[in-house]
């Protein structure tokens, strides 16, 4: 500090300080800038996701409360009433089913059979050609405005890296088509109902796409499409999902009930909730493990038979 001899005792008292600070304010710039390198670089080693021109790679998507607000079962059902399809009794059975379905918050297998019973009797007899056209109108009109943005940029981002989607569920696989194409996906898997001339028996092939037999409808396809299961990436709502989200590289619990919210935080599951203040209600068909693959294999069959026509 010789240098600053010349200067009176307090303005070389306040240089020095002034020095001081400006060292100090030096030093700590540089260490910012180093841990804002450090960040950048840490960003750039983790791994691009979902990865552009991952052809082996591809994403699974649950439909109700995951996609869609509310079950798409419930949506059709009302479509179908309306234009009298159905009694005024059977739609009291599926608002029923509906609104304990949003108080309880769980899915119960009676509950659950109930309304796989209600769906099939309602269109036993029916032509498929005819439900298809009816399910266009029902989509505009019911279920286009339930769709949960934040899911639908997600799908959107797998989509632009060149990567399928596919939506699976447990409601008719005639709607989920009908959903998956009206928002831009590769296909979907869905339950199978079995039908003879293009006419509902009013039976299933195998069992409803629920549980277990999700898993085995994205092995089937994953194994006839060439996927690294590893490399793909599975989004639902539901603690049900839990076998089809774990088979997969990139789980994900998008608007999450209570046992998924918590297995996903005990596996580092990564999670998304894209809920407002109203709760949705769920629909979903409970099927034995046993019966599982069966199911699953008949919808992946089916969905594959779809994009080839």
């Amino acid at each position: 500090m010789a240098s600053l001899g010349w200067l009176p005792r307090r303005k070389r008292s306040v240089t020095a300080r002034s020095v001081l600070a400006g060292e100090a304010a030096a030093e700590a710039a540089r260490k910012t800038s180093q841990v804002a390198e450090g960040a950048e670089a840490a960003a750039e080693a983790e791994p691009e996701f979902p990865v552009v021109g991952d052809v082996r790679a591809a994403a699974f998507f649950d439909l109700d409360n995951t996609v869609m607000q509310g079950a798409a079962l419930f949506h059709f059902g009302r479509g179908l009433y309306k234009r009298q399809f159905f009694s005024k009794r059977e739609l009291a059975r599926f608002a029923w089913q509906q609104t304990w379905f949003r108080l309880a918050g769980v899915e119960d297998p009676a509950h659950m059979e109930d309304a796989r019973e209600s769906a099939l009797s309602i269109v036993r007899g029916h032509h498929v050609s005819e439900l298809m056209e009816m399910g266009e109108e029902i989509y505009d009109e019911y279920m286009a405005g339930r769709i949960w943005p934040g899911t639908r940029a997600l799908a959107q981002a797998h989509l632009d890296a060149g990567q399928k989607v596919w939506l699976v569920t447990a409601a008719p696989v005639e709607a989920a088509t009908i959903i998956a194409r009206r928002l831009g996906l590769t296909g979907a898997l869905g339950t199978v109902a079995e039908s003879v001339d293009g006419v509902y028996t009013g039976r299933l092939v195998g069992e409803p796409l629920h549980g277990p037999a999700k898993a085995e409808a994205v092995r089937a396809l994953a194994l006839a499409e060439c996927l690294d299961l590893a490399r793909c990436a599975a989004y639902s709502d539901s603690h049900n999902d839990i076998p089809m989200l774990s088979i997969v590289g990139y789980p994900y619990a998008i608007n999450p009930d209570t046992k998924l919210k918590r297995h996903a935080r005990e596996h580092d599951w990564r999670l998304r909730d894209y809920r407002t203040a109203r709760k949705a209600a769920k629909v979903g068909i409970p099927a034995a493990a046993g019966v599982g693959a069966l199911a699953g294999g008949a919808a992946a069959a089916a969905a594959l038979h779809r994009r080839r026509r």
